[in-house]
């Protein structure tokens, strides 16, 4: 199967050294990333995430501020995000469609989510030195700030830009260019996973600006609603295409018996159907809550 191809391939390439070729810096060896522009953020976060983790628990008490429910789910994004552009994952993904694929849903689908719902503002201002932090939420609150943060974390804004990221970016002649300009792949990464975490980020934590809990639940599941629309139309289109999109896109798919064409549909496949039935779990979640809780008394489903 190609799936259990792809993971052969993944175990072989951290096992033995091999040539790399490619718009990636990666250790000839050994096939991981050391591009300072993705891990320099990455690491950034990290730091951050934990020194003001310590420091509030430090003074409100271990798992105040935030839980250790979050603190988890930060780790567990964090490092998922950062095995998904390190990894040799990430240099196979220059050569298939599927393994490129597979790291973006990493990213928008696993990583993004479980960082929203651990709601890094909190601790990475706390990881301020203490005369500072007054002055960055003054910064913050600036007009010129905070007006623009309340356009793009509107839920209905946060769901275009999360489509637009996903659409523009498999337009065939994007696409292509971030296979040759490393600039361009840095900027595609950062933009699915920054407007996913937006995404998350509105349907975890977004203000309710009057609303009930119940309300915010029921746009979020018409959020997921309109996502899972969307996406299962371009993963659809990639799978039933009769011609490749991105010709580049697919120099290993023959070492996976495929076709640059049946790696395309591979692709389509694991848009539609993996990310969907993810997508499809959060809106079931939501819409669970939406029915039977709104400000703490439950409701009965009708039958």
């Amino acid at each position: 199967m190609p799936a259990l191809k792809l993971l052969a391939l993944l175990l072989a390439l951290l096992a033995q050294p091999a040539q790399a070729h490619g718009i990636s810096d990666v250790d000839p060896g050994s096939l991981w990333s050391y591009d300072p522009w993705l891990l320099a953020p990455l690491y950034a976060v990290g730091i951050g995430f934990y020194i003001g983790t310590q420091r509030l628990w430090r003074h409100a008490g271990g798992g105040r501020g935030v839980s250790f429910r979050q603190v988890a789910a930060f780790w567990t994004g964090w490092l998922t995000a950062a095995l998904a552009v390190t990894s040799p994952l990430h240099w196979l993904g220059e050569r298939l469609f599927a393994a490129h694929m597979v790291e973006h849903e990493l990213l928008m689908v696993v990583a993004a989510p479980l960082m929203a719902f651990a709601r890094i503002n909190g601790p990475m201002l706390w990881s301020l030195p203490a005369s500072f932090r007054p002055a960055a939420g003054r910064i913050l609150n600036l007009p010129i700030l905070a007006a623009p943060w309340r356009f793009v974390s509107h839920p209905m804004s946060a769901t275009i830009l999360h489509g637009v990221a996903l659409w523009v970016w498999h337009a065939p002649p994007l696409y292509a260019w971030a296979l040759e300009n490393t600039t361009i792949h840095r900027l595609q990464h950062i933009s699915f996973f920054v407007s996913a975490l937006l995404f998350w980020w509105v349907l975890l934590h977004g203000r309710g600006r009057g609303r009930s809990t119940r309300v915010r639940d029921g746009i979020a599941v018409a959020c997921l609603f309109i996502t899972i629309l969307h996406s299962g139309v371009l993963g659809a289109l990639l799978t039933v295409s009769p011609r490749v999109w991105i010709p580049g896109q697919s120099a290993f798919a023959g070492e996976f018996g495929l076709s640059a064409l049946e790696d395309q549909q591979l692709a389509g496949i694991l848009m539609w159907v993996p990310m969907g039935i993810l997508y499809t779990g959060a809106g079931l979640f939501f819409a669970h809550r939406w029915l039977t809780a709104n400000n703490g008394h439950s409701y009965p489903l009708l039958v």
